[in-house]
């Protein structure tokens, strides 16, 4: 399904707001502690794992939260999901996740995958932390998405859905943060996995809703949404999971069990030449235009948790 609502905005870049302002400098601040501060960070790499797990803590206990943990074990090592909540207030079993890994690759700090995904979990938590809504939401900060743990029972994200399944959680919608901080406006700078490089532009200028079939409801509402707020561009896809791409990341681990689930993202690797290397550095971030996709991500969230999907 390539057909999507509404337009995609082409303008000039607009001026930040006063409070996209504030944005940018809190997502820079964040991708910096994390990738450059504590750098690369995984199993390997457990001590950095951990104080990255703290720095997240952390933060959201300061915004208020109480934040929980689920913490399970792979070889002898204590991993853990780190999950905030703003419990619904007359619906409070339907749940809306955000969610992003905060893990990295093994030689890589992990600038743009990513640190740019946490950033933005934990400054939508800042945005809402005052907010009520009818619907639950969750912001959720998953352990072990790269390899070798990538679309294994031991990845983060699979622990958690699978769990969620077990208790009958009733997810209307989730969404995960994967790679969300370059842009470029030249010309031949995206690509794509066949056969998708015949209906999407060859520029790399824009943020990508991706998800399954199962999930086109959920790509079609929230890209509608997304360009009601925010004047970025913005493209959208729901295609069979099987497909090259669509599925790397944690919304994945939701698929498994059945619930709707989109990735948003820069589309990581088929515009970013530092995906996965020692140069994924925080310079390569482009946090204007991250601090605009956040806010536009945020009225997304907002907008389900008040009127459903």
């Amino acid at each position: 399904m390539v057909n999507m609502p509404n337009t995609t905005y082409s303008g000039p870049f607009k001026p930040l707001s006063e409070s996209e302002l504030l944005l940018k400098d809190y997502l820079k601040k964040h991708v910096y502690m994390l990738a450059e501060k504590i750098g690369e960070r995984n199993i390997r790499h457990y001590n950095e794992l951990n104080a990255s797990a703290d720095y997240i803590e952390t933060t959201l206990a300061g915004l208020g939260y109480n934040v929980s943990k689920q913490e399970y074990k792979i070889e002898n090592k204590t991993l853990k999901n780190i999950e905030a909540e703003l419990i619904g207030t007359s619906k409070p079993g339907e749940i809306i996740i955000v969610g992003a890994h905060y893990d990295s690759v093994t030689g890589s700090p992990g600038a743009n995958d990513n640190a740019s995904g946490v950033a933005a979990v934990l400054e939508i938590a800042r945005l809402l932390s005052k907010e009520k809504f009818p619907r639950t939401l969750r912001m959720v900060a998953f352990v072990n998405e790269e390899p070798p743990f990538f679309q294994t029972k031991e990845m983060g994200s699979r622990v958690y859905a699978s769990r969620s399944y077990k208790r009958k959680e009733q997810i209307v919608a989730m969404f995960s943060l994967e790679t969300i901080g370059y842009y470029s406006d030249e010309p031949g700078s995206q690509h794509y996995p066949f056969p998708f490089g015949s209906f999407y532009p060859d520029t790399g200028n824009f943020i990508g809703f991706v998800g399954n079939i199962s999930s086109r409801k959920l790509v079609h509402n929230s890209l509608a949404s997304f360009r009601r707020h925010t004047p970025f561009p913005s493209e959208g896809l729901a295609a069979p999971g099987w497909f090259i791409g669509i599925g790397w990341s944690d919304h994945w681990s939701f698929w498994k069990e059945g619930y709707p689930a989109v990735m948003i993202t820069d589309t990581a690797l088929f515009r970013y030449k530092q995906y996965h290397t020692i140069n994924d550095t925080p310079d390569k971030i482009e946090y204007k235009k991250m601090a605009r996709v956040v806010s536009g991500i945020t009225s997304v969230l907002k907008e389900i948790a008040i009127d459903g999907i």
